[in-house]
């Protein structure tokens, strides 16, 4: 009983580490989103930048492979190129092992404040960037809560009989140790959580530096393979970006295992401590990488062409089995499940396509605009399928309220469809345009463009969510969001309008393709916002009309 006790506190401590990393990474994400997609296009200019740019977005995202996944993106549509892209990367390893550093400093004088002050910006204020700096401030709290929840779960291990054999083991095997900080960061999906998991072990005495410093390095090399894997299904350029920033990494945890292992390392000046020393050795390790890596990007990338081929990447998927089940037209609520999934392939192709658009105003890029179109044809292909099953359904004795439900199907598929269109046939052909007369956007209007372009790419996720759950809160957050963006429109429209009379050239040639980029945005929000409004009927919050009523006249 004693033992469940111990695994059950200390799971409960790591999966609070866990959580708490990804709580602050996702607040980081939906806050400074935009800022931080910009400030990678800034630093395009020079590697340094890339460098730094990289180790800036770690530290706020607290995750190098969130950095790493992010910056794939860019280079899947051609707006960064894989050396570019490597060099940031390098940067984020080394920005993650600062983060490391932090937070294993003594901190926990400020968790009160961190959660009072977190708690208020998230249930008090309505701005969503508000809320997100809470969620953040919150995130920090529950890491350095569940550090200390390590610690105390743990302590019963120092009086185990079994622990000196397994640490010596460790010790003596640096391979295994190495091994299993690979396992350990792979299965955390999070090389800051299994770090700063080791140097508590360090700290309570569990661990011997020894081993501590092969854990290390494993985590390091596994840090790289979780990147790898997630990218396993992604575009060539992404897949050569992880590649290359795995071998980076193993290279280095590699050849540093030996110089630990055979070398007379003066670890002593890197703090008085096990703990500190483990810390700083995981800080310097990363800032060697990007000393001895960075003069060597242009060869890495070479190299991950050669192991990643332009002909290894598949040409043709083989098209999903649609969910429209003809067996079940005879049963309606079955019926509209079936629609209802095929509107969801439907959303989530659309959302695929409508992701990196910005990316095609900054870098022509013809592949993918022509991988986008074939797309729209797919969804084109599904509307069909859903229009024609619709009209089959609709022959069957449906009660009004069933054929008042395959209307609102059908017109969400109309809904979709144009959207694929508007993506597909006028948003590209806008950026064929801004390309073709070789202009560019005001710097203003260019941060206007793609922060309504995150909110739109958030509202497509609420609107998917709207369409399986029919939940009402999320309904209603979404009819609040159509407003935000009608503002965010009309504050946009206004500035654009100021600059024009301010006689800004970049805005005056690229006037006509703000404006019907912006319209073009707002629509797509408003054909995935449509979702919500049969579920706020169903509750009878959507009024009829928007009209006020007449009073009655004689």
């Amino acid at each position: 009983m004693q033992l469940s006790l111990f695994l059950l506190q200390l799971t409960a401590a790591v999966m609070l580490l866990l959580y708490s990393t990804r709580m602050v990474r996702t607040g980081i994400e939906r806050a400074m989103g935009v800022n931080l997609r910009n400030m990678f296009l800034r630093s395009r200019k020079g590697t340094v930048l890339n460098v730094l740019a990289g180790m800036l977005a770690a530290i706020l995202l607290q995750s190098s492979t969130a950095v790493a996944l992010l910056v794939s993106g860019f280079a899947a549509t051609g707006v960064m190129g894989v050396t570019g892209s490597l060099a940031i990367v390098l940067g984020a390893d080394l920005g993650t092992a600062a983060v490391v550093k932090f937070l294993s400093l003594n901190l926990s004088a400020i968790v009160p404040v961190l959660l009072a002050g977190g708690g208020i910006l998230f249930l008090k204020f309505d701005s969503r960037t508000t809320k997100q700096a809470g969620r953040v401030l919150m995130g920090i709290a529950f890491i350095l809560i569940s550090l200390k929840m390590i610690g105390e779960a743990t302590l019963p291990m120092r009086e185990s009989r079994f622990l000196p054999a397994v640490v010596t083991y460790l010790s003596a095997d640096p391979v295994t140790a190495f091994a299993g900080g690979a396992l350990i960061t792979f299965l955390f999906h999070s090389s800051v959580a299994a770090i700063l998991l080791f140097a508590t072990f360090c700290a309570l005495g569990i661990l011997p530096l020894a081993a501590g410093l092969s854990l290390v390095l494993g985590a390091n090399a596994g840090g790289g393979l979780v990147a790898v894997w997630l990218t396993r299904n992604s575009h060539i350029k992404a897949r050569r970006i992880t590649l290359g920033n795995l071998i980076v990494r193993t290279t280095g945890a590699l050849l540093a295992l030996l110089a630990v292992r055979f070398a007379d390392l003066p670890l002593d000046l890197l703090g008085s401590s096990a703990a500190t020393q483990l810390v700083n050795f995981h800080l310097v390790f990363n800032a060697a990488l990007v000393i001895a890596f960075l003069p060597l990007i242009v060869p890495m990338a070479t190299l991950t062409k050669r192991l990643i081929l332009e002909n290894a990447e598949e040409t043709g998927a083989t098209r999903p089995v649609s969910a429209l089940n003809r067996e079940v037209l005879n049963q309606p609520s079955l019926a509209f499940a079936s629609v209802t999934r095929e509107l969801l392939r439907m959303a989530e192709q659309i959302e695929v396509m409508f992701k990196p658009l910005t990316d095609f105003f900054l870098v022509s890029n013809p592949a993918e605009a022509a991988r986008i179109r074939a797309m729209d044809e797919e969804v084109n292909r599904l509307h069909t399928g859903i229009k024609l099953y619709i009209a089959d359904l609709s022959q069957r004795d449906l009660t009004p309220e069933q054929a008042g439900r395959a209307a609102q199907l059908a017109n969400f598929a109309i809904g979709l469809e144009r959207a694929g269109d508007i993506v597909a046939k006028d948003i590209l052909k806008l950026a064929d345009t801004l390309h073709r007369e070789r202009l560019s956007f005001s710097e203003d209007g260019w941060d206007e463009l793609t922060r309504l372009h995150d909110r739109v790419c958030a509202n497509i996720q609420l609107a998917m969510n709207v369409l399986v759950s029919e939940d009402l809160e999320s309904a209603r957050q979404l009819i609040r969001e159509k407003e935000n963006i009608r503002n965010m429109e009309q504050e946009s429209n206004d500035r654009h309008l100021e600059r024009l009379s301010h006689g800004e050239k970049d805005s005056i040639a690229t006037s006509d393709i703000h404006l019907e980029l912006v319209q073009a945005f707002k629509e797509i929000n408003s054909r995935f916002v449509s979702f919500a409004y049969p579920v706020l009927t169903r509750h009878g919050e959507l009024l009829e009309s928007r009209l006020a009523q007449e009073g009655s006249t004689s």
